[in-house]
């Protein structure tokens, strides 16, 4: 999914530790551009997106992924970037899933064979 909106505050880094590692959370709110406006706040897990080259004020369009868990009977949902574009820049950060970068160019195909007399006979 994709949000576009105003950078409002980026918000102090949490850190911590789980069974899989070392993490780090930093968490950003931006504003949407709408009749009514909505403010977001969207999480950084990781540094999959690097926050310290935009400021509040940036126009930015986030693409993110939303999920929603239960815990106890309530629903919490988190809305976490996976990449950030500045209005004013390119790209703050691409993508970190695998698949979602540039393709190999192939060889240009040529019809003819190298060799015509180990042509197939069909």
């Amino acid at each position: 999914m994709e949000i576009k909106g105003r950078l409002i505050e980026i918000l102090e880094p949490k850190t911590g530790k789980s069974s899989r590692g070392d993490w780090k959370k930093q968490d950003f709110v931006i504003e949407t551009d709408e009749q009514f406006p909505k403010k977001i706040c969207i999480s950084n897990w990781n540094d999959k997106a690097d926050l310290s080259s935009i400021k509040p004020g940036d126009i930015l369009t986030v693409k993110v992924n939303i999920e929603s868990r239960e815990y106890n009977g309530n629903w919490y949902t988190d809305v976490k970037v996976w990449q950030l574009e500045s209005e004013n820049k390119e790209s703050v950060e691409g993508s970190d899933l695998p698949g979602l970068g540039e393709a190999e160019s192939a060889p240009p195909w040529d019809p003819e064979p190298e060799n015509p007399d180990e042509d197939l006979p069909f």
